[in-house]
């Protein structure tokens, strides 16, 4: 009975801390998503004046797709005049994070000066009207003004922080040569590999010894390996393995040399080699 209750307890004080881990993990993450990952709008120093409204938006677009296409900013303003107003401008689309300098119109100066701003609130909504997605920003009004008016961030420095409209430089192509050993159709059987182990093809090779590069009527000695790999690059093609599927072992994503390979079959490694059209498969000759 004791022990039971032992155990029980130890059951228990377990799957309460598994608990109170993953709550912990999900407040931490939460934390993460706050502090990093939530979408952000810097009000920038305009180039020129007037009613340019200059801003940086930053978000998360591969999670939240959109659009953005519309700028909104209201005045909600019960203690002074007016109580509420509203400035609006469409821009060019935008679909990852960006900068721009909106032209807001008359409205913007007539907002920033209006009666009591020091107790109104000020909303900016960035949407998408195609994707009906909208981001909304609320600060106070003195805040406002004064980040319009005064903000020391740059354009240029916001663009150059966030790597906005850097072009990342494209990988040179993969040169991979142009070798085939698949036959033209044989009858009956469809495309094969033309290659000295096929025994469809065993009298086009006659003489050779069983290697693929030695020339008709030259007999090639076989001999043994110390030891065969796989070099990085497999493109899974599976020639090695149609080969010598006692040594290569063809993955979803590369090839592997089998456990306890025999190794005593170098002309079948050789051809199995020369048949690999990216040249991966190396291999040394027993001494």
């Amino acid at each position: 009975m004791t022990s039971s209750l032992i155990a029980m307890g130890v059951a228990i004080f377990a799957v309460v801390n598994l608990v109170l881990g993953l709550a912990a993990l999900s407040l931490l993450l939460g934390t993460f998503e706050t502090l990093f990952g939530k979408p952000k709008l810097t009000i920038l120093r305009p180039s020129r004046g007037g009613n340019i409204f200059a801003f940086g938006f930053k978000w998360n677009s591969a999670k939240e797709p959109a659009a953005i296409d519309t700028i909104r900013i209201r005045l909600f303003n019960p203690f002074g005049s007016p109580t509420q107003a509203e400035v609006m401008q469409k821009i060019e689309d935008k679909k990852t994070s960006f900068a721009i300098e909106a032209d807001m119109g008359p409205g913007l100066i007539a907002l920033l000066g209006a009666q009591g701003l020091e107790k109104a609130m000020v909303q900016i909504e960035l949407s998408s009207t195609r994707d009906g997605v909208a981001f909304q920003f609320d600060m106070r009004g003195p805040k406002f003004k004064k980040l319009v008016m005064q903000s020391s961030d740059s354009m240029d420095g916001f663009i150059k922080k966030n790597k906005l409209g850097v072009v990342k430089a494209a990988k040179p192509p993969i040169d991979v040569p142009i070798r085939s050993f698949i036959a033209d159709t044989v009858p009956g059987r469809g495309p094969q590999l033309k290659l000295a182990t096929n025994p469809v093809f065993a009298g086009e090779f006659a003489g050779a010894g069983g290697g693929a590069t030695a020339p008709a009527g030259e007999v090639v000695a076989n001999f043994a390996v110390l030891k065969v790999w796989i070099e990085p690059g497999c493109i899974v093609c599976n020639a090695c393995e149609d080969i010598y599927p006692e040594v290569f072992d063809v993955t979803a994503d590369t090839c592997l040399i089998r456990p306890g390979a025999p190794l005593d079959n170098g002309l079948k490694i050789l051809e199995s080699a020369e048949a690999c059209p990216v040249e991966v498969i190396k291999f040394t000759r027993a001494s």
